[in-house]
């Protein structure tokens, strides 16, 4: 293929990456979002293979059926709340391929075009060692948040004394390697660079406790997408580095706007935790204190009696894979004369849009879904509010306890409903480690049990 068109079949690539962005911003337009993409990364995968610098096609095909075996698989039998877990690994593997393409271009610089051996175009070099920077905190700050989300580690802030004093001298420490490696192009300093962002990686994560793990999710996909575009000025790939753009700028206004969401700082984000020493995580539900607690049927009987109902789901409802019941329960109240919504707090769930999704498998129209800003005014004026594995996005202590790691982020304000319904298996704190005050309410009725038998038991009630 000529150099002609294969620029201008990248060219037609980048916009259908921009397309897919464009169509991933509104849950109506989403599927056809995913269709562009889909297209655009088959043509920037096709035009590649047909480059004249190919060498074995026998390899690469090796490497597609071994990687494309293992995605089928992952893919068949993942389930939806394994999501953001998943997402963190996919963002590991991205930011450890930056690192293995710039040994390789640093090993091997000729085959790249940017010189020989200890003779490696400065530019190169920054490009190169920036990439490795970028790739290897993607990489372990990634299985960090892996971690945290599937339960291997705590979900709690791991500070200690001195953190960020450490973590500014590791930074100092990396630019100054940096500068080294484009002096000297010495392979140990190049390690010595992944190293060092390997370790990096690991404590800018470790103190970001539950509640802001999914702006990390978000923001860890930003940092893959930069980690991309810098390996592509390695390569000199103008698609690579388009893509990286995308993808890195798109997740860094994602992140913003999430952070704004939830009063966190952006920058307090990107450099670990900033600022959470000071917060304190209770250790649990304080079970001296009375609660009201209820069956299906009592449940039943309330919204079937309600003038209108606000259903909040959250992570506990992914655990339980109870949105089909839910729709089923919507529907049957609504044929009950019931007017129905549905409130979705930005973060609800552990990676952005995770309630969306749910909902949109379970086909729920998309016009009954309103995020927070336009649904929170309505709660004064609802009969029922059902909530529905869905914790600290619901807590009143981030509006009234200075202490609290919430305090500060935008809840849905279901206590201003005359009665909330809580679907819960225990009085067991939330992600955030934080006792919840919405259970010892006297509107508050809890449903203890599983989200998907409860609302089933609901339904048959109904």
């Amino acid at each position: 293929m000529s150099a002609n068109l294969s620029a201008l079949a990248y060219l037609v690539a980048s916009v259908c990456f921009i397309l897919a962005l464009r169509g991933l911003s509104n849950p109506e337009s989403a599927r056809t979002g995913n269709m562009f993409g889909m297209a655009g990364m088959a043509i920037a995968v096709a035009t590649t293979l047909l480059l004249p610098h190919v060498v074995s096609y026998a390899e690469i095909l090796v490497g597609v059926l071994i990687g494309g075996s293992i995605g089928t698989v992952i893919a068949l039998r993942i389930q939806m709340t394994a999501l953001p877990q998943l997402v963190a690994a996919f963002h590991s593997l991205v930011g450890l391929a930056a690192v293995f393409v710039a040994a390789a271009a640093f090993y091997a610089p000729d085959a790249y075009g940017i010189g020989v051996p200890g003779a490696i175009h400065a530019n190169s070099l920054v490009e190169m060692s920036i990439g490795t920077a970028i790739g290897a905190v993607t990489f372990t700050g990634s299985i960090v948040a892996f971690a945290k989300l599937q339960g291997l580690v705590t979900g709690a802030p791991l500070v200690f004394p001195g953190q960020h004093l450490l973590n500014l001298a590791l930074g100092i420490l990396l630019l100054a390697l940096v500068v080294y490696f484009v002096i000297a192009q010495a392979p140990e300093i190049f390690w010595a660079i992944a190293f060092l962002s390997f370790i990096i990686g690991v404590l800018i994560i470790v103190p970001i406790g539950g509640a802001d793990m999914p702006v990390v999710v978000s923001m860890l996909n930003s940092y893959s997408g930069w980690a991309a575009a810098g390996i592509g000025f390695t390569l000199e790939n103008n698609l690579l580095i388009i893509t990286g753009s995308l993808v890195g700028s798109s997740g860094a206004i994602l992140s913003y706007i999430m952070c704004k969401g939830m009063n966190r700082s952006f920058f307090n984000v990107i450099l670990g935790g900033f600022g959470t020493e000071g917060s304190t995580v209770a250790a649990g539900a304080k079970p001296d204190r009375p609660v009201k607690s209820g069956s299906a049927e009592d449940a039943a009987f309330i919204m079937k009696n309600a003038g209108s109902v606000i259903i909040v789901p959250g992570y506990g409802m992914a655990v339980a894979q109870a949105q089909h019941a839910v729709r089923e329960m919507a529907d049957t109240l609504k044929k009950e004369g019931v007017k129905v919504r549905y409130a979705i707090h930005p973060v609800a769930g552990r990676m952005p849009g995770h309630m969306n999704v749910l909902l949109a498998e379970a086909q729920v129209p998309y016009d009954e879904v309103f995020e927070l800003d336009d649904i929170n005014n309505d709660f004064a004026n609802t009969d029922v509010a059902y909530v529905i594995g869905a914790n600290d996005i619901t807590n009143p202590a981030a509006k009234t306890d200075t202490t609290s790691p919430i305090y500060g982020m935008p809840i849905l304000d279901v206590e201003r409903a005359k009665t909330v319904l809580f679907v819960k298996r225990s009085l067991a704190s939330g992600y955030a480690g934080v006792d919840n005050e919405l259970f010892y309410r006297d509107n508050t009725m809890m449903l203890f049990g599983d989200a998907k038998k409860m609302t089933e038991g609901i339904v048959k009630s109904l």
